[in-house]
């Protein structure tokens, strides 16, 4: 299988010049390009004989913090006639707008919107890009490494004002750590309580 992916890419590569790199790693064929060539590449991919991915999978992201180019947003195809899955790779900085493949695969357009609303990466010429899994009003992308892990504000129904309202978020319990020791072997500690069992 190793063989046949490795000669895919060496075409893909050859032929396709957005294309600037390719390893096989893990039974998968993955193909390198910039955020410029993604709409040349997807197209090629789609429309080339020895390729024929026509299947979009999925569209996702991939947060980097500490890198220039902090995202890595994964392209995911399938060809039937082939039998053959690919993943193409591409870089992109935080105010960097990816061009939207939309166009060359209209499946493309809910992966986009979910990888814009969770990870903040804009694609230009999308048709409606807004958010997907999120409410309208919230702020901030939840997958972003720097974002809080308890989020901003929380939404509830509050029976007295009959109506859903935001707050800010509170936690009501401080951060507790386990030890995840199983309770038939005990513990190295005493329990709160235990002292007075002797």
């Amino acid at each position: 299988m190793s063989e046949v992916l490795n000669e895919l890419g060496a075409h893909i590569r050859e032929v396709c010049q957005g294309v600037t790199d390719m390893k096989v790693e893990y039974g998968e064929l993955t193909v390198f390009t910039s955020p410029d060539a993604i709409v040349d590449v997807a197209k090629f991919l789609r429309d080339d004989g020895q390729c024929a991915f026509v299947n979009i999978i999925d569209v996702c992201g991939v947060d980097w913090p500490q890198r220039e180019k902090r995202f890595d947003i994964v392209y995911h195809f399938l060809s039937p006639t082939q039998n053959l899955r690919i993943r193409v790779k591409l870089q992109a900085a935080e105010d960097e707008v990816v061009p939207s493949i939309t166009p060359i695969f209209p499946g493309a357009d809910w992966f986009e919107r979910e990888t814009w609303d969770l990870y903040g990466v804009p694609f230009s010429g999308h048709p409606d890009l807004r958010r997907i899994l999120t409410d309208y009003g919230f702020e901030g992308h939840p997958l972003r490494k720097d974002f809080p892990t308890t989020g901003f504000v929380e939404l509830r129904y509050d029976s007295e004002a009959k109506r859903v309202i935001y707050e800010p978020v509170d936690l009501k319990q401080e951060f507790r750590s386990f030890d995840f020791m199983s309770p038939w072997e005990g513990t190295d500690y005493v329990l709160p309580g235990d002292e007075k069992a002797n």
